[in-house]
């Protein structure tokens, strides 16, 4: 009979979200005998849509998306980490968030998770092909659709991806959405931006509207016809030696105006406990172990994960074992965007950006775009 204490976790299925939270399971248990931490795993579009209600009945441990914090804090389904840890541990991780990755997780003054992972779009190139081909890798936006125009320049054009690049273009421009309770965007601004995506997205395959950003990754090692990727959320797994038959190399956005780089949306990953758990203050224990500054720059980032202390963005080792990853996309997790995290946001995210997705694809008008997007926001205000 198993006499061991069990803490079940679940994260995302990709060696980014999944190996590292087994291996920081497996010290954990060497440290703490009589423990066991059983890690299960779904896929990304899971992570992103499956309710955080129906995981913590189940999971003690949840690993989930920002945008998931509003929901939770409403339905007080997560144990808020002030209450368990120390003053000083928490302001160790506010003061070494990697952007707003820390803010992400406080909704009404509590931290509902804790920033173990730091993510944004980037821009990644094939710097093998690049100098192969005698290309340079494009510092404007329009730098970038002349290298468009030449088949060579591919990124994700799913839904929910197309979404935050949406959110992307807006801010480039100078406007944050989701600012006013009645329209996403100001009218002017997102006739821009809209017509900016879709002078680019009419320049990549089509295959792209089937593939999320690691998919984008794993098509530009295994080909040779993709050189370059603007901006989808990065995966340091992909500039390590060894992780894949090819590596890229990992940039800031381009320039849209005023010769500043890009904005874009800021991503990444918090571990969360359940309200629900036996054993809250044991998982609390865990959380703790795992998001502090040592193991988020040794036993986290050497079994694949991708940090979210600023220790190990800074780390010499670490960017040395990564193609300078993090120092050279740090400016760009700094400057991103926080998207909306009120309850009923992520029915605008889960709806929204079939809506952008349908005018790239189809030459919709840009108003009447705006206006189905203002619908579903309100909409989205009343859940």
């Amino acid at each position: 009979m198993n006499s061991k204490i069990q803490l079940k976790g679940i994260t995302w299925g990709h060696s980014r979200g999944y190996v590292p939270m087994v291996a920081s399971a497996q010290r954990f248990e060497e440290l703490n005998l009589g423990v066991e931490i059983i890690w299960k795993k779904r896929t990304l579009q899971e992570f992103a849509d499956k309710s955080i209600m129906e995981l913590a009945h189940e999971y003690d441990l949840l690993v989930i998306d920002h945008p998931w914090t509003g929901h939770a804090s409403k339905e007080n389904m997560l144990v808020p980490f002030d209450d368990y840890l120390s003053a000083e541990y928490m302001q160790d991780q506010k003061s070494n968030s990697v952007g707003k990755s820390y803010e992400s997780y406080n909704f009404q003054n509590k931290q509902w998770a804790l920033a173990i992972d730091a993510a944004t779009p980037v821009a990644a190139s094939r710097a093998d092909l690049l100098e192969e081909m005698g290309l340079k890798i494009p510092e404007s936006f329009d730098e970038l659709i002349d290298l468009a125009k030449l088949g060579k320049v591919g990124f994700s054009l799913i839904p929910v991806d197309v979404l935050m690049s949406f959110y992307m273009f807006c801010c480039s421009l100078g406007e944050e959405p989701c600012q006013s309770k009645d329209y996403v965007i100001s009218t002017e601004v997102g006739v821009k931006a809209l017509k900016l995506f879709k002078a680019l997205s009419d320049l990549v395959d089509e295959r792209f509207y089937s593939k999320n950003p690691f998919m984008v990754y794993e098509d530009m090692v295994n080909n040779d016809d993709i050189v370059y990727c603007p901006f989808a959320y990065g995966y340091s797994n992909y500039s390590r030696h060894g992780y894949a038959k090819k590596t890229l190399t990992f940039h800031d956005l381009v320039t849209l105006t005023a010769g500043k780089p890009m904005i874009s949306t800021l991503g990444g990953a918090g571990l969360a406990v359940s309200s629900k758990s036996k054993n809250i203050e044991l998982a609390v224990k865990y959380a703790e172990f795992v998001a502090s500054p040592i193991v988020q720059s040794t036993i986290y980032v050497e079994n694949g994960g991708q940090p979210g202390h600023l220790a190990a963005w800074q780390n010499d080792v670490v960017n040395a074992n990564s193609k300078n990853y993090f120092k050279n996309t740090l400016p760009t997790l700094q400057n991103a965007y926080l998207r909306p995290r009120y309850y009923g946001h992520l029915y605008f995210q889960d709806n929204a950006g079939d809506i952008v997705v349908d005018y790239l694809r189809y030459s919709k008008d840009e108003k009447n775009v705006l206006e189905s997007l203002n619908k579903l926001y309100k909409e989205s205000q009343d859940k």
